[in-house]
């Protein structure tokens, strides 16, 4: 039998900085939660808004696999490995700090917010050489599709980290039905709902609800309302 966790949207860390709205799935800053640290090596999962003209200083990290999925507006990326770029809706971001980095993001748009899902991942190994990628993704793909945006593969789908996990992104039809099936066996699955309304494993979830699915091959979606857009990551489940 299937193992499942449920985090409803409203029962999320809430940080309200002025400047920065972070909602937070995990353990996270001021918000601690003992029954939310993680899910297997997935360990953030921050759904952040960013006002107008504001961002994040210079700060650091080190073994973690930090990915940037924008979903509304531009983000400004600096880091210590000499990388500047802009991301915007359409794109993925990675960076895997290794042994350390330190990196500042923000918002130079002094009219519109920018908000975008900020995850994650501990790396399978430590001290790791720290690197960076951003690709645009395939737009037209995501319709009514799973399409796979991250692997542990530098020569797949999408972007890759330091560990076995695989992301897939969709919007789908009220029609849409079908399985996701596990790549590797052991791993889990947390299903991420960015809009609309889904029923995964028969439990219904609207959006901004999570639901991590594990001890299982495959897990079942159905999209009931018109439309629905999905992140679903695949994690494995140990630390």
């Amino acid at each position: 039998m299937s193992k499942t966790v449920l985090h409803r949207a409203e029962t999320r860390g809430d940080a309200n900085h002025g400047w920065l709205h972070s909602k937070h799935t995990f353990s996270f800053g001021d918000y601690y939660n003992p029954e939310r640290t993680q899910f297997g090596v997935l360990r953030v999962l921050n759904d952040d808004y960013v006002a107008p003209g504001k961002g994040f200083g210079t700060h650091p990290h080190n073994n973690m696999e930090i990915i940037s999925i924008p979903l509304e507006g531009d983000l400004e990326h600096k880091d210590s490995m000499g990388n500047t770029s802009v991301i915007r809706k359409g794109d993925i971001q990675v960076m895997s700090a290794g042994t350390g980095v330190t990196h500042s993001e923000y918002n130079s748009n002094s009219d519109r917010p920018v908000k975008f899902l900020q995850i994650w991942i501990f790396p399978r190994e430590k001290g790791l050489t720290p690197r960076y990628d951003q690709i645009k993704l395939d737009d037209a793909a995501m319709e009514n599709n799973l399409m796979q945006i991250l692997s542990p593969n530098s020569d797949d789908a999408g972007v890759w980290i330091h560990q076995d996990a695989w992301f897939h992104m969709g919007r789908l039809k009220g029609d849409y039905s079908s399985s996701y099936k596990l790549k590797k066996q052991g791993n889990g699955v947390y299903l991420f709902v960015l809009s609309g309304d889904v029923e995964v494993e028969n439990i219904e979830l609207h959006e901004r609800d999570g639901l991590g699915v594990w001890d299982s091959d495959e897990v079942s979606i159905l999209v009931k309302s018109d439309r629905a857009e999905i992140l679903v990551m695949e994690v494995p489940m140990g630390d």
